[in-house]
């Protein structure tokens, strides 16, 4: 009989793709969440190589970290930053096909919040961000 294994283990288990001694493992994800603030340079290294985002039906993006809750409330002197930093995921996940929920999309929220919300994530999945 075999020893118990944790659901951690389990889950670990089947995801991995890759496992040398001494490195560390390569994991299949099964659901990438993008924000807008630390995503452009992900997208950034991928031109850079040439290469697209590997599974964009994979890959969900939305705006929640530098956005008011009041649309349109920038805070005072950063509306150009702001713009900027949400057109930039806007082009983005065009090019790469990911889908987006943006400023004014009802399915937008908080990246950390909308996998369950939406229904996106599922048990004994494995999900980064």
């Amino acid at each position: 009989m075999s020893a118990p294994r944790t659901l951690f283990d389990k889950v670990w288990d089947a995801h991995v793709v890759a496992q040398e001694p001494g490195r560390p493992a390569v994991l299949y994800v099964d659901l990438h969440l993008v924000h807008e603030v630390t995503s452009a340079q992900g997208f950034l290294a991928l031109d850079e190589r040439g290469l697209m985002v590997r599974r964009p039906e994979r890959t969900v993006a939305t705006m929640d970290h530098i956005t008011p809750t009041d649309p349109g409330a920038y805070a005072q002197g950063l509306e150009e930053v702001v713009t900027k930093t949400l057109s930039t995921l806007e082009a983005n996940c065009r090019k790469h096909g990911v889908r987006l929920y943006a400023v004014g999309d009802r399915r937008r929220g908080i990246v950390h919040v909308i996998g369950p919300e939406l229904g996106l994530s599922q048990p004994g999945m494995t999900i980064v961000c």
